[in-house]
């Protein structure tokens, strides 16, 4: 009886990470701490819709080849995925309603990126893999992805809460930006025995000891710009350099035959550890 119940809390909790619940909350956290930043007031509306954006999406990424491609043979898992994807579809439209037509307008440019990133459209010069999308593109992956999580996670929640985006709201963007290439790196280290040398991504270009300098460098820029950002209490500034030091070790243990759960679960944990820190004593 044990064992079922260990197998069965197995599957629900590699459906949670498949399903992109995970990342999506890691999404959602980020920003939540954005408006905790700048000390506007729970926003529902955008905080919901860009979770149940995020699920959409990153299932829309991860699956639009294998639902293209193998739609009649796709596996029960996934097909239930497909639908909680369509559900979240339809409550994300719900949230979408409740946001301003500047905040829609804005979230256009980034759904068009996510949209261009799973779907092929490139003329065949440009890319370098049998799929023409920009996810496919030498060396664009990491950046495109920091891109729209840095976009969605600072701008979109200001914007719908009509914050003047002034300088600091350039450092803030930059400091995501920089955060989330430091928590992609583990990733692309664990994925370099998957990926085809034709998509060049960081580790495969300058391989695993250098994608670690560079992570640390990352976390430096992360932790560095906190300074250039109006004056935070101590109590949030020691969370941070707490969350840069655990992206550091999350960097630095990376390495290509990781454990099943270390990226997918515990490097993605770390936006969510963040949030709950700062609830709690920041």
């Amino acid at each position: 009886m044990y064992f079922c119940y260990m197998r069965l809390a197995k599957q629900v909790f590699d459906f949670y990470l498949n399903s992109s619940l995970h990342v999506a909350l890691a999404v959602f956290s980020l920003s939540w701490l954005t408006l905790i930043e700048y000390e506007i007031p729970f926003d529902a509306a955008v905080l919901f819709f860009i979770f149940f954006a995020s699920i959409t999406g990153y299932n829309f990424v991860k699956f639009f080849g294998l639902a293209k491609f193998h739609h009649r043979s796709l596996s029960s898992w996934l097909k239930f995925i497909q639908l909680m994807s369509f559900i979240c579809f339809l409550i994300m439209g719900y949230f979408a309603s409740k946001l301003q037509l500047k905040t829609i307008l804005y979230l256009g440019v980034f759904a068009t990126i996510t949209f261009l990133y799973a779907i092929p459209f490139i003329p065949k010069k440009f890319y370098l893999d049998t799929q023409q999308n920009l996810r496919n593109v030498s060396g664009l992956k990491v950046y495109v992805i920091a891109l729209v999580w840095a976009g969605v996670t600072v701008l979109i929640p200001l914007i719908n809460n009509n914050q003047l985006l002034d300088t600091t709201v350039i450092w803030a963007f930059a400091q995501r930006f920089f955060l989330v290439l430091a928590l992609m790196l583990p990733f692309e280290i664990r994925d370099m025995q998957f990926d085809s040398i034709k998509l060049a991504t960081i580790p495969q270009r300058i391989g695993i000891k250098n994608t670690k300098i560079m992570g640390l460098v990352l976390s430096l820029l992360f932790f560095g710009l906190e300074f250039f950002m109006p004056e935070k209490p101590l109590s949030k500034l020691l969370i941070q350099l707490g969350i840069t030091l655990l992206l550091i070790f999350s960097i630095i243990f990376s390495r290509k035959n990781q454990g099943r759960y270390f990226s997918g679960f515990w490097v993605e944990s770390i936006p969510i550890i963040w949030l709950v820190l700062t609830l709690l004593f920041g």
